[in-house]
């Protein structure tokens, strides 16, 4: 029978030698890698003392804006909640009532906002799509909580301090 292609392999039978038997060789091997890994630098870090060093275009929690007035920066037009690919913001609309006027920069503003982090993949689509800057992702990392309930950021959570309230105290 004639071959198809000249890919085909003798196979060599010859019998192993006493060092191919011990597989001393590929012990040896082995110990120089494991030697040569144990000289290295250690990938890990010590936590709570160290911290590892961040990429600039990290993103971590979600915060709210106000503007230098104190005022809510968000006017719950809610195209964030649309470029979100996961689904992880809601948000309600409410209008402004009388003499709320240094509460909301706009007549309308969000009476209900909430990020569900247990869904949320940090993308930044939210942040690209907000008109007013009002939504921002920061540098901290997301806490371990223990319970469901606690990955789900009500407005209350995400609203950085009023900067009026602070001066007044």
């Amino acid at each position: 029978m004639q071959k198809l292609t000249n890919r085909a392999l003798q196979i060599d039978r010859s019998p192993m030698t006493f060092s191919e038997r011990t597989y001393l060789w590929s012990i040896a091997k082995g110990l120089v890698i494991t030697l040569g890994h144990i000289f290295k630098k250690k990938a890990t870090t010590k936590y709570p003392e160290e911290k590892r060093p961040f990429s600039p275009v990290f993103r971590g929690l979600h915060i709210l804006n106000r503007d230098e007035n104190g005022a809510e920066r968000c006017t719950a037009c809610g195209l964030c909640a649309l470029a979100c690919p996961a689904e992880a913001i809601t948000m309600e609309a409410a209008e402004r009532k009388p003499g709320e006027e240094n509460l909301y920069r706009e007549e309308k503003y969000a009476a209900r906002y909430e990020i569900n982090m247990l869904r949320c993949i940090f993308c930044g689509f939210c942040e690209d799509a907000c008109p007013k800057d009002a939504i921002y992702l920061t540098e901290t990392v997301m806490p371990s909580n223990y319970t469901r309930q606690s990955f789900i950021y009500k407005k209350e959570d995400l609203l950085i301090p009023n900067p009026k309230k602070q001066d007044s105290k």
